[in-house]
Parts: C-alpha cells; structure tokens; sequence
C-alpha cells in the first residue's frame, strides 16, 4: 500500500527512539536566527489567539524547539537556533488552525502516543491519551488470566477491530512480541494509514491489515481470537454538532458517530463477541465516559464474564472488559 496524506503540509522532529518517530525530510532549509528573533515571534502569535500549549506544541513538533528548551533560550537570547522549519511556514500553520479548527497534528502530521510518532490524517481520529490504556489495561488482564490458569500461556492472535490509525494495534504488537495481530477498519483510506504506521515503526509483519466491519471481517478467525480491543464509535448522534469545531469538521464521522444513542458499534461487537471470541477470550472496549451502566449490561445479556467496568486516569469510566465462558 501507499501512504497519501493529503493535508500533511509538513513533518519534522522526532520525540523519541522510537524507528517510528524517524521524520520525513524537512522541504525547508534550516533556517539559523537567534533566540530573541525566536522569542518575539513566539510573543507575536500569542497575541493571536488561540491556546498557548498548542502554539509550543506545533513550535516543538514542527520547529524542534521543545519547551524545555525555551525557558534557556529567555536566559541567552542571542544563542542561535537552527529550525528546520521557517517561522513565515510555522505562522501560516498557526493562523490556519486558529481560522478553520484545524487540528494541528493534522497540519503537521503526527503525533506522539506511547512511545511511537504516529502519522495522522483526515481519515483517521488523532490518538488520544486516554486510549493508551486500552493496551495497559490489556496487558494487565492479560497477566491476570497468566496467574490464574495453571498453565500459563503466551497469547497467540488478538485482533483491533476499527484501527484506523493502527496505534492500539502498534502498542499490542510491540507489547505481545511473539503474537500476531488482525488489525481491521472498514475505510481503506484508514487502512493506509495503519499500515503506514506499522511499516515506519517495523511492526508490519506482526500485523496483518483487514479491511471490513467489526467481527465480520475476521470470520475466518472466530473462534481463535484470544484478545479483541476496539475504540470504536460512541458520540451519539445528535451530540456531534456540539463537538469543538476541530473534531466535529475535521476529523472522520465514520469514527465518531455511534449512532442515536452512543452504542450502535458497541451493540454489533458485543453481540457478535461471545460467537468471536476464542474460549476464556477477552474483550476491551472504549466508550464515552457516561454509557458505563449500558455497555456492562450489554455484556452481561449476552453472556459475557467477569464483566468489569475501568476508570481513566481523570477517574471516568471510559473502557470495559468481559471474558467468554
């Protein structure tokens, strides 16, 4: 597959070690000015508008400049810095997200999640913090399961159903080394984008990529699928147009709508799981922090297991977890 973003505008400096934050290269030579010329500027765009963490995120994901760095620049504001990006192209990105929404790792490319640079477009939503623990939250039932079976055992194929950007199928492969994983998204377009990722991160042979809905595209699988995690769909449906403009015009409905009441994707996964699932499988779900009460009854009507309800780290019960019998 080939990779198109077609609103990547730039992406430069990586954040970790990581193979996948390797940047594209810059189309700006770098550009030296010294640290007060930095500064002002900076002062100049902050007067624009807009907030104040999100202009130093855009200046470290796309100038290099991270925020650390600053608070030395202010002491020595003749010391030169290098940018590989020039401050007119790093104004033009800042004034095009203050006027059209805009989101900023759309107009830059990326963003950090976990320990990986993940490319982002139009056609998949921007990882969010929280779903990093849909993967810790996996690991740790996982191990669970490990103490409590005599035989403890490694997991052999677990599945992302709705991967879009194909972050929850990264951090499972580089976590489950010796698994391999079926990473699914009904947009081919999404698919582009996880595949993408899996390659620049070195992950791709652990992954396989599927295209279609849920639980149906990996019929060929029911039965094996020890671990299933998804993040699908849950923003009812006539709560989108009150979305911040950034989500609600940007990013994709495909992966937003959940239907009249939030839990149409949900109610497909959970009735289709107990059927998927492999004996004793696991199934972790992320959801909008106020459905906790019908998504565990959703899984215990269907026969579910060990239905539990998990907290974020802000304290709301945003992810769910069941076993099959």
């Amino acid at each position: 597959m080939s990779f198109v973003n077609p609103i990547r505008l730039l992406r430069a400096g990586p954040t970790s070690s990581n193979p996948a934050s390797t940047p594209l290269p810059s189309p700006f030579p770098v550009e030296r000015i010294p640290a007060s010329e930095l500064l002002a500027w900076r002062a100049k765009l902050r007067r624009l508008g807009g907030e104040p963490a999100g202009l130093d995120w855009l200046l470290e994901a796309a100038g290099g400049i991270r925020r650390a760095q600053l608070q030395l620049l202010r002491l020595h504001p003749q010391r030169p810095v290098d940018l590989p990006c020039p401050l007119e192209e790093l104004e033009r990105l800042w004034r095009l997200h203050l006027c059209e929404s805009v989101p900023l790792q759309y107009l830059v490319g990326h963003c950090s999640w976990r320990n990986f640079e993940i490319a982002v477009g139009p056609a998949v939503l921007i990882p969010r913090p929280e779903t990093e623990q849909v993967i810790d939250l996996a690991l740790g039932l996982l191990e669970e399961r490990r103490v409590l079976e005599t035989q403890g055992r490694d997991l052999s194929l677990w599945a992302d159903l709705g991967t879009g950007s194909g972050c929850l199928a990264m951090g499972l492969a580089e976590a489950l080394p010796g698994s391999h994983g079926l990473a699914v998204d009904i947009c081919p377009a999404a698919l582009e984008q996880a595949h993408h990722n899996l390659q620049s991160s070195g992950l791709a042979n652990q992954v396989s990529l599927v295209q279609g809905d849920w639980f149906t595209a990996v019929e060929a699988w029911w039965g094996t699928l020890e671990l299933v995690v998804a993040n699908p769909p849950y923003i009812p449906s006539d709560t989108l147009p009150h979305l911040a403009p950034a989500v609600r015009d940007h990013e994709p409905l495909l992966a937003l709508d959940g239907g009249f009441d939030g839990l149409s994707a949900i109610r497909k996964l959970i009735g289709q799981a107990p059927i998927a699932l492999a004996s004793g499988g696991l199934l972790v779900l992320e959801h909008h922090h106020d459905q906790k009460e019908p998504v565990l009854a959703l899984l215990d009507s269907h026969g579910l297991m060990d239905c539990r309800s998990h907290q974020d780290l802000d304290g709301h019960w945003r992810f769910a977890s069941a076993t099959t019998p």
